[in-house]
């Protein structure tokens, strides 16, 4: 009883029962609204932002998977362009030793036409060094002849018999 005598004096540790039914109500009322209205809203928040993040990384995904078909692509473009300028170079190539192959043609062509015309230059050029030769050499062999036979051999049918006859000599002499 004492305790209720003392209760008239207030115990700031316990509470007055007035204090915990006002403080119970309040608590009831404070968790129905929160459970009303803000919970609700509070999972609406969140799920949307884990919406918002999942539909992020589904993004992310999909724009990762189109910049990776992309870069296939390149790749596959680049490795044609890469077939592409080797064609092109070996294309070239090849076209550049025929065009060398028809120029070394028309220079040995040209060159054998030059050496073919030199031969016959140097043929015509031979014959008329012989001919030049008979002439002279008969010239000189019928003084010659004349001197030593004491007798002239001006006579042109006469020289030329001579002359000839000397010169097939000397040509069957060399031929031995």
């Amino acid at each position: 009883m004492n305790f209720l005598a003392a209760g008239a004096e207030h115990n700031p540790i316990l509470p007055l029962w007035q204090e915990i039914v006002v403080g119970g109500i309040a608590f009831i009322v404070l968790c129905f609204v929160l459970m009303k209205f803000v919970f609700p809203r509070m999972e609406q928040t969140f799920q949307a932002r884990v919406d918002a993040i999942e539909g992020g990384i589904k993004r992310a995904e999909a724009a990762q998977a189109e910049a990776n078909q992309l870069l296939e692509q390149y790749r596959a473009q680049l490795a044609e362009a890469r077939t592409d300028a080797a064609k092109i170079r070996d294309d070239a190539r090849a076209d550049a030793e025929g065009i060398r192959q028809d120029i070394l043609a028309k220079a040995r062509e040209e060159s054998d036409r030059i050496i073919a015309a030199g031969k016959e230059q140097l043929s015509a050029e031979r014959a008329t060094i012989v001919r030049e030769l008979r002439t002279e050499v008969g010239s000189i062999a019928v003084d010659l002849a004349s001197k030593i036979v004491g007798e002239s051999l001006a006579d042109e049918a006469r020289r030329k018999g001579t002359v000839d006859r000397f010169l097939s000599g000397l040509e069957s002499t060399g031929a031995r």
